[in-house]
């Protein structure tokens, strides 16, 4: 029996950052017609191996086959195009001074010429409503301008999108980590109709039910290497997490938490710039869920907080945990520690000067407390991964002196086993009076909030004590009657 070519073909890639081994060896076959879930920790190797594959490293050893022909030594980002691989990535590509439009052109230089605006638009919108029916996406619209989740619907299109080279091996790296869960699934829906045509996937996602769900076979990486290879029907999530190597138990912190709004005061008062909305409030030592689909008005609530703008009051001190880490979280220049310690200075300061020993090892307790994979918290923060760079956003604020965290849908790239730890530390700082503002994407992490407010066209349609608070409930309040 002849063995089938594999449309790509990875053997004992490496890949070194100074001391740090990112890549130890990985070989890897991708088929024609199949998803390959690819599943692993922060740092364990998973974006560095498909940066190498899109052409944007270069590995240090190992040969990369493409279609049969070795391209190893050769594969650069529009070598990588040439042969059909696309990528969306984990930090997002999009130029946010240009248009949606502009942007799509920048990947298929076959649209040009006098008509090429109108060609673009219609190659993303078209992509756009297949994969995404009700986008509300403009194609004239300035990326820098639009809500998060839609500049991943905008970069996951344009992946796709077809002109003179067919999308051969879409990669995937955390696509859902900004949608809500409808967006979701009609993404999902779409790869596996893009994989029954013929088409190649590589599906990163710290979401294990994705994973499950949507994969015909799934790699699991730990510490640069793939430790566990097969189809996905011999998998269960307990089983993927133990071959990730997570030691952290599943945490259901809030269901045994008794109620305390009829004994704690309340120290944020919040109401949408809506004539319909609801009031927010939330008492100290309690975790407040905003739910609803993406873009309804969650974020500019929590910057609402944030600035103690006109709505809002605020008894206290606010932290925010920034989703869109890239923009409005990390300070790229930095390093780690600085990074962490940003938010706490004060308590580092000897007279009028820094004590930069004693702010270093405040970010060096909060790497070890937090488990961001690093040796040295005095490397530059873009060292790290997208999802280690979340960790420091985390450390930076539950290590401050706030007394509100307010967090902007926190867990996007967050591996499993520091979501866990990250739940029991948000209990924990809760049960010692912290309150927590969270939006989130995704229903499981609801249930460790002990209210929750769902949010609809900008403005709070429901709300709903933990004991009350279902997905089914939670998805109806998030329609309107009539759609």
């Amino acid at each position: 029996m002849t063995k089938t070519v594999p449309i790509v073909l990875l053997d004992g890639v490496e890949k070194s950052f100074g001391a740090v081994r990112a890549l130890r060896g990985v070989t890897l076959e991708l088929q024609a017609g199949e998803c390959l879930g690819l599943v692993g920790h922060n740092g364990a190797g998973k974006s560095t191996l498909m940066n190498i594959l899109s052409g944007n490293l270069a590995p240090d050893a190992g040969r990369i086959e493409v279609g049969g022909a070795d391209l190893s030594g050769h594969l650069t980002s529009q070598s990588a195009m040439r042969h059909g691989i696309r990528c969306v990535y984990q930090e997002l590509s999009l130029c946010p001074n240009l248009t949606v439009a502009e942007n799509a052109r920048i990947s298929h230089p076959s649209v040009s010429g006098p008509g090429w605006r109108g060609a673009a638009r219609r190659l993303i919108r078209d992509m756009l409503d297949e994969i995404f029916p009700g986008h509300g996406i403009s194609t004239d619209d300035v990326v820098g301008d639009i809500p998060m989740a839609r500049r991943q619907m905008v970069e996951i299109a344009r992946a796709f999108a077809v002109t003179t080279i067919g999308a051969k091996v879409v990669i995937l790296d955390e696509p859902t980590s900004s949608l809500d869960a409808v967006a979701a699934q009609k993404l999902l829906a779409h790869v596996r109709r893009y994989v029954e045509a013929g088409g190649t996937c590589v599906l990163i996602s710290h979401l294990l039910g994705e994973i499950l769900g949507t994969s015909d076979r799934i790699a699991v990486m730990r510490d640069g290497a793939v430790v566990a290879l097969d189809t996905a029907g011999t998998f269960t999530r307990n089983s993927l997490v133990a071959a990730m190597g997570s030691v952290a138990e599943d945490v259901r912190g809030a269901t045994d938490r008794p109620a305390i709004r009829a004994t704690s005061t309340v120290v944020v008062e919040a109401r949408p710039n809506s004539a319909d909305s609801l009031s927010l409030a939330a008492h100290r030592g309690e975790v407040v869920g905003l739910a609803g689909l993406s873009g309804q008005g969650q974020t500019e609530l929590l910057v609402q907080v944030f600035d103690r703008g006109a709505g809002a009051t605020v008894t206290g001190d606010v932290a925010l945990v920034a989703g869109d880490r890239q923009t409005d979280g990390i300070f790229p220049l930095w390093s780690i520690a600085e990074n962490i310690s940003i938010g706490s200075l004060r308590r580092f300061l000897v007279g009028m000067l820094l004590d930069r020993g004693q702010a270093r090892a405040f970010a060096d307790e909060w790497r070890r407390r937090i488990g961001i994979r690093t040796p040295d918290v005095d490397q530059p923060i873009l060292s790290l991964s997208g999802g280690n760079q979340q960790k420091a956003l985390f450390a930076r604020a539950l290590g401050s002196s706030a007394d509100i965290i307010v967090m902007d849908d926190p867990m996007r790239g967050v591996d499993v086993g520091t979501k866990q730890e990250v739940y029991g530390m948000i209990r924990e700082e809760a049960d010692k009076g912290r309150t927590f503002l969270w939006y989130t994407t995704e229903m499981d992490e609801l249930r460790n909030c002990d209210h929750v407010y769902v949010f609809r066209e900008g403005a709070i349609v429901a709300d709903f004590p933990r004991t009350e608070m279902t997905e089914e409930r939670v998805l109806h309040a998030s329609f309107r009657a009539d759609t």
